[in-house]
């Protein structure tokens, strides 16, 4: 009994003893249970919860892609995106969606085709060149590299077969007969393509080739495409149903389009993809829902799988997370103008195009509109006359213009209202 008693006399000291020391006895358990340099480093470790609430949601459009945009390179405008250079824009409204280093000098690549392509539909529009005219094939053409739509030497090929070569099977070959057979030789047609590039206000590219053959010297940009893209769409509604087309066969060789978004992205129409070894993989896309239009062009991509994965990933995150507002519908009348020694006192001022402007999803705004017009305006007058302009300054105060038609015709005051109307203002002022 007396070693008994000795036994529980040490206990309870040494469980005084600890409890002086700060020591619980669940801790003195752990402590026992768990080194204690393992508790030391294990702060050190990367916390898994953190990790997790860091990384972006995983796209939709594949698993390749899904494992490199857990850290996306940022931009300066819109989301994070794999490519080098990226631009998207609404061309209605124009609001930029998304800007990543888009003035960067960058490789066209087979997206300088486009510009090729644009300046066939431009001769074809102005009755000099149609379909049905014919081009040779030189021996340099037929010599081409890459992309071919296969045309044989010697042969003549229509310019209908040749905007489908450069479009849907994106042929250098193709590129070359069209210029050589506009401008006599590929190094003037190239010329050609840069002063155009200038009247479209393409500002940061020059042309060395009708292909986008890798050159000293040949450089564009993400906006400049974009603007060549939307200037196409705008400028030829009827030539531009080319670049929808999915596969086509020429010399009994089937080749598919290389935008594979006509096939995976809703709405979309064109553009054009390209790739260099310098530039990466790049692609001008365009898309339209519900009468909405969004252009998008990236580059510097690593692979076509990428860059369609890539950019249907963007493309969908544009018409997911913004939407267009109507101000104004085609033919509302903004404002009424007073006339001067007219049959009536005042002319309505509308827009003959709808006037939208372009915010986040979900989210209401009210744009400032004013009306510019010098008046009074003396008729008589014609409707349909551009007579003014209605500035619309958006939330992020950016401006945008709008012409001003006259919506109605006014006729001029016969002999006995003139006289009597300038009696009046010489006499008392204008009244309005």
């Amino acid at each position: 009994m007396s070693c008994l008693n000795d036994l529980l006399r040490r206990l309870t000291a040494f469980l005084v003893a600890a409890s002086l020391a700060g020591a619980p006895l669940a801790a003195l358990a752990q402590a026992e249970q768990q080194p204690p340099k393992r508790q030391t480093q294990q702060p050190q470790k990367p916390p898994a919860k953190p990790r997790t609430t860091t990384t972006p949601a995983k796209p939709t459009t594949g698993p390749s892609v899904a494992a490199k945009t857990e850290a996306l390179p940022p931009s300066q405008v819109g989301i994070g995106t794999l490519a080098k250079q990226a631009f998207m824009v609404d061309p209605q409204t124009s609001t930029v969606l998304l800007f990543k280093d888009a003035d960067k000098p960058m490789h066209p690549s087979s997206m300088a085709k486009m510009m090729t392509i644009y300046i066939a539909f431009e001769e074809i529009n102005a009755g000099r060149l149609k379909l049905d005219t014919r081009f040779r094939v030189s021996e340099r053409a037929r010599n081409m590299g890459g992309s071919r739509m296969f045309v044989e030497l010697g042969s003549e090929v229509s310019v209908e077969d040749l905007i489908k070569g450069m479009i849907v099977l994106s042929g250098n070959d193709a590129c070359v007969v069209i210029a050589e057979g506009l401008s006599g030789n590929e190094d003037s047609f190239a010329e050609r393509m840069t002063a155009k590039a200038r009247e479209l206000g393409m500002t940061g590219t020059v042309f060395k080739n009708a292909s986008g053959w890798p050159a000293d010297g040949q450089w564009t940009t993400a906006r400049d495409l974009a603007v060549l893209s939307w200037r196409t769409i705008d400028d030829f509604p009827k030539l531009y149903r080319y670049y929808s087309e999915s596969n086509w066969t020429y010399n009994n060789i089937k080749q598919d389009n290389r935008n594979r978004l006509l096939k995976t992205v809703a709405g979309t129409d064109g553009l054009k993809t390209g790739h260099t070894e310098e530039g990466g993989y790049g692609q001008a896309t365009s898309s339209i829902r519900d009468g909405r239009r969004l252009i998008l062009v990236v580059n510097g991509l690593t692979s076509m799988a990428e860059r369609a994965q890539e950019t249907a990933r963007l493309m969908e995150w544009g018409f997911r997370e913004s939407t267009n507002t109507t101000v104004f519908r085609a033919g509302d009348t903004v404002a009424e103008a007073p006339v001067w020694l007219g049959s009536v006192d005042k002319v309505p001022l509308i827009v003959a195009k709808p006037v939208q402007i372009t915010a986040p999803s979900g989210q209401t705004v009210t744009p400032r509109v004013v009306a510019r017009f010098d008046g009074p305006i003396a008729a008589p007058i014609t409707k349909g006359t551009k007579l003014g302009t209605a500035v619309v300054t958006l939330p992020d105060n950016r401006t945008v213009e709008y012409p001003l038609e006259a919506g109605a015709d006014v006729e001029r005051k016969g002999v006995f209202g003139r006289v009597t109307t300038m009696i009046r203002h010489y006499l008392f002022g204008w009244l309005s």
